[in-house]
């Protein structure tokens, strides 16, 4: 991750906190996330998964992009390279969380060989995946679903799922994230 997203992470966790009036202990109980790891991610001591940042975010009941998009005085457009996340997802917002719509959009990038779980998001958030090229398996609903480039599926994002690239090249896809 690199330490721009860093210091993006650090700065929105901190105004986030402070807008609800939370110590690090609150915010560690509505979040799941440990206290020292919310400390370390609030110094830029730690690089966050995927994972905590969705239980960042459900606990602060943000979109994801709440947290790693820069503020609007400081906004940026979308460049043709994608960010790292964590160790394993790169991401580039393609938009924002929009309020009118309850959406945001990512293109996302899984590498070869790579898995990554989700815990459950928030009740009655859908999730849309558009697979750009390579080959995607989406685990949802107790069971693996491939899905190759052109193919598209819609799912409930408030159940446990994961992402897997069992091929040797890179998954591109897009994830319409929609909230209720």
């Amino acid at each position: 991750m690199g330490e721009s997203l860093k210091k993006v992470i650090a700065d929105n966790l901190k105004a986030y906190r402070s807008e609800k009036g939370w110590s690090l202990s609150r915010t560690a109980q509505e979040t799941t996330v440990s206290k020292a790891m919310l400390g370390q991610l609030e110094r830029q001591e730690s690089s966050p998964t995927m994972a905590t940042m969705w239980k960042i975010a459900k606990g602060f009941d943000l979109p994801l992009s709440a947290l790693i998009e820069p503020g609007l005085l400081h906004s940026k457009k979308a460049g043709p390279t994608p960010d790292k996340l964590d160790d394993i997802f790169q991401y580039k917002i393609l938009f924002p969380f929009d309020p009118k719509l309850g959406s945001e959009m990512f293109l996302l990038v899984l590498p070869a060989g790579k898995e990554s779980y989700s815990n459950a998001h928030a009740k009655g958030v859908v999730e849309d995946i558009v697979v750009i090229s390579g080959m995607l398996d989406i685990f949802i609903e107790g069971q693996w679903q491939s899905l190759k480039a052109g193919e598209v599926l819609r799912f409930d994002a408030d159940q446990e799922h994961a992402y897997r690239n069992s091929t040797a090249e890179n998954a591109v896809f897009h994830n319409i994230i929609h909230y209720r």
